[in-house]
Parts: structure tokens; C-alpha cells; sequence
């Protein structure tokens, strides 16, 4: 079978690294055409004679044009890997995610979201953390975007409005463990803690944008999570729940977090996770599960070629 490849134009370091390996495995099976993210992409699909797409393309950082992809090859109907428009246009959004999961019963933390022409008013809720609503990679989002009080929270609101010109998602901050959950076809993957103890003393404990990029190697990863058989379970069942409810395709990632009494509450859901060896959490997990690398990109093809059917 002709498979593309799509990517992003300037993938950089790390996502030349991902498309090297998808292509690598992906070449021990099958006719394999790494394509950019430009606007004649669809022309090189035509003229390659292209029966699939392994989409990782997100359209840049901030991930808000990762849905480009998806219409486009919906309008021309050639089959791909991963999320469509609907889930991926949820997915970027955070509050539009939290909707879902209220509207389904799946635990999430209080929220309220402030539109640029939207005074901050008081909230019922602290500490409370503030991020950009539709931001990815945990852009953002700072040691002091956790706040305590009605004037550090309206810094934090007006800092994501001037910084990114879009709505500030204010949520509850839950003090606990944090979790990482991954979903290849309708498998659950072993869950993945994200140990931040190590971090250096005054370093906050939660995935800030300089925590995540700078000091992953400082961030411990715990997988399988050591957690009681009970609360697996629950956060087994209601990830699949949301991966239905959202519509996703393929595979993504839910990010968790448990309070102190063990309850889980679901943060946020990234419906295109990076695939990177030795580096993406998914990888992580897959590993843990018995997984080889090429044991996963094989399972998320397989499930997109099933789910076309």
C-alpha cells in the first residue's frame, strides 16, 4: 500500500526525529512518501498515487491548525490515522473538551473561561490554575499561573489575553498525583505517573511550559503507575468513555490528575500526541505494555484501516 507521511512543513529537531521513525517502520510493509504540510500537499498525494495517510501533521505550535489535515483529506475522502475534524476541533479547545466530559459524567475540575471582552469576576474556587484555553505543550502556562487570590488570578486572565489574544481557561487546581492515560484503537495502555519530586527545590510541581521543556530529564515517569486495582479500573472505564464520547480515532492521550482522597479528575485530552521514541509519553506507555515501537505505529494504522472499512 502507498502511504504519505504527512508532516509539518518545519518539523524541528524533535518531530524530524518522529517522521524518520514512522517512515522507517512504516517502510518495512509498505511504499512510504513523507509529505509537508503545504499548500500543494494534496497535489503530491494525487500524483503519488497515495492510498493512506499517517497524519502528524499539527500546523505549528499551539496546534490550533491541526485540523487542516483531516478536512482536507475528508473533502478528498482518502482514508488517514488519527482524530477527525470534530474531535480534533474539541480536543484543542479545553473548555470545549470540558463541556463534553461535564456533559458525560466524567470527573473534571471547576471551570470558568474568560473571553478577552469578558471581565474577571470572583471565583468559588482556589487555588485555581490559569492557561490559555486552546494552548498546546503546556504553552503558557507558568509557576505563578497557579493562583490563590482574586488579584494574582486577574493578572494571570489578562496576561493570556495579552500574550496569546485568546480566552483564558481558569481551573481548579487539584493538589495530588498527575497521571498521563494513552489509547491505541480501544486498548488502554498501562497508565503513566509523572513524578515531579526530583525537580529541583522551589520548582513547581505540575507541568509548566519550563518544566516540560526543559527539564523532562529531571521529570520522573512512572509506568506502569503503582496505584490501588480500584482506581485503574475507574480511570481505565472512563477513558474509554471519553474516547468515545469526543469521537477520537486511533489514539490519544488524557491527562489526569487524583486528589488526595483518590479521585480522579481529567484535565485535558490531546487528540494528535507526539510519537516520538525514547521521548513521547505514549511511547512510554506502549514499552510498559510489551509494546516495541513498531508494535504501536503498526497498531495505530491497523486501527485506522479497520475503522475505514
Amino acid at each position: 500500500m502507498k502511504i504519505a507521511v504527512v508532516h509539518d512543513e518545519k518539523p524541528g529537531e524533535v518531530g524530524m526525529k518522529m517522521l524518520k521513525s514512522i517512515a522507517g517502520v512504516l517502510e518495512k510493509h509498505h511504499e512510504v512518501f513523507p509529505v509537508p504540510l503545504t499548500a500543494k500537499f494534496v497535489e503530491r498525494i494525487e500524483s503519488e498515487g497515495i492510498e493512506f495517510v499517517f497524519n502528524i501533521a499539527t500546523g505549528g505550535e499551539g496546534h490550533q491548525r491541526q485540523v487542516y489535515v483531516p478536512a482536507i483529506l475528508d473533502f478528498w475522502n482518502i482514508p488517514y490515522t488519527g482524530s477527525g475534524v470534530s474531535a480534533n476541533c474539541l480536543c484543542i479547545d479545553k473548555s470545549l473538551t470540558k463541556i463534553v466530559m461535564a456533559d458525560s459524567g466524567i470527573p473534571t475540575p471547576k471551570y470558568v473561561c474568560f473571553k478577552q471582552s469578558r471581565p474577571v469576576e470572583e471565583i468559588d474556587f482556589y487555588p485555581a490554575i490559569v492557561k490559555p484555553s486552546r494552548g498546546g505543550s503546556a504553552v503558557g502556562i507558568w509557576a505563578d499561573s497557579v493562583v490563590s487570590d482574586r488579584v494574582e488570578l486577574e493578572r494571570a486572565v489578562e496576561r493570556i489575553h495579552r500574550e496569546y489574544g485568546e480566552p483564558a481557561l481558569v481551573e481548579e487546581f487539584i493538589v495530588g498525583r498527575e497521571f498521563s492515560v494513552g489509547i491505541v484503537g480501544h486498548t488502554v495502555l498501562p497508565i503513566l505517573e509523572i513524578d515531579f519530586s526530583s525537580l529541583p527545590e522551589g520548582m513547581e510541581r505540575f507541568y509548566s511550559y519550563r518544566v516540560k521543556q526543559y527539564l523532562g530529564e529531571k521529570t520522573g515517569y512512572i509506568c506502569p503507575a503503582v496505584i490501588p486495582e480500584v482506581l485503574k479500573a475507574e480511570i481505565e472505564s472512563l477513558s474509554l468513555e471519553l474516547f468515545d464520547r469526543l469521537d477520537l480515532g486511533d489514539y490519544a492521550r488524557m491527562d489526569i490528575r487524583v486528589d488526595k482522597y483518590g479521585e480522579p479528575y481529567f484535565l485535558e485530552v490531546n487528540s494528535l500526541p507526539l510519537l516520538v521514541p525514547d521521548y513521547s509519553d505514549i511511547v512510554k506507555m506502549a514499552l510498559a505494555a510489551g509494546w516495541e515501537y513498531d508494535d504501536l505505529i503498526l497498531a495505530i494504522l491497523d486501527s485506522a484501516i479497520e475503522r475505514r472499512r
